[in-house]
């Protein structure tokens, strides 16, 4: 009973997961995609939905809700939460899920509470310079898809745990590899959300406090992240990262 308990908690905690990635990418792009009865799918995004404030509370608000989920997605990340709470609070068949869960929630909660800052900072008024950065924002988008793919995309978020779970067979492991953006890049997942965030046609006061705490969140999780990987992977992932760079596509020892 318990294996199937935890397939269908897994399989719930993707389908959020999902259904907050979808919405991210409206929330970012300020798309409304309507939907049938007069509905939209994206109510609330970054530049517009939600309740108006000064300038000053808008700012706290955003800053914060940034920081939760900063906090969130990279505290419970760490090799020391993770052993943590798998030994007093979560078993390890459905941690992963669990971490994706949490993920969703804290990315739930910054649409719900976000505050729009509309004042502009730069606009691009050309049509075709717009639509090639609309078009770039979304290449961003499919470069983090297919990079969670060229991994293992059913690993990242708690599918193959609690489906092998199911089944009665131990989980498959993670092993090293870099498979297409990965010989360019370290980090694809990264570099393609940078790119998302930042190809804007019109960027607000909110959208631009958006794009650069979540980079510089980005920064930092990076070297927590490679120092999680070097104690896993050791001097295969140590040879990895002498000879790739982390998110700009150029070969080592160039500019």
């Amino acid at each position: 009973m318990s294996r199937i308990l935890y397939l269908m908690y897994g399989a719930f905690c993707y389908l959020v997961f999902l259904g907050t990635f979808l919405y991210a990418i409206g929330f970012v792009e300020n798309a409304r995609l309507p939907l049938p009865g007069g509905l939209d799918f994206v109510p609330k995004a970054i530049d517009f939905g939600g309740a108006g404030a000064p300038l000053a509370t808008a700012l706290a608000v955003d800053a914060a809700l940034l920081g939760l989920f900063a906090v969130q997605h990279s505290g419970m990340a760490r090799r020391g939460f993770k052993a943590f709470w798998t030994r007093v609070l979560v078993p390890k068949e459905v941690e992963r899920s669990t971490y994706v869960l949490f993920a969703s929630l804290s990315l739930v909660t910054l649409f719900v509470f976000w505050r729009p800052m509309t004042g502009v900072v730069w606009a691009v008024g050309n049509e075709t310079g717009r639509l090639a950065l609309v078009g770039l924002s979304l290449f961003g988008w499919l470069v983090v898809l297919l990079a969670t793919f060229l991994i293992n995309h059913f690993h990242l978020f708690g599918l193959n745990q609690v489906f092998t779970h199911a089944r009665g067979i131990p989980p498959s492991q993670m092993h090293f590899k870099s498979p297409g953006f990965y010989k360019l890049v370290r980090h694809p997942i990264y570099l393609g959300f940078i790119i998302a965030f930042w190809a804007a046609p019109v960027m607000t006061v909110g959208h631009l406090l958006f794009a650069a705490a979540t980079t510089g969140y980005i920064l930092v999780a990076i070297q927590l992240e490679e120092r999680d990987l070097v104690h896993e992977y050791g001097d295969q992932y140590r040879q990895y990262r002498d000879s790739v760079r982390g998110l700009v596509p150029l070969p080592k020892g160039k500019s």
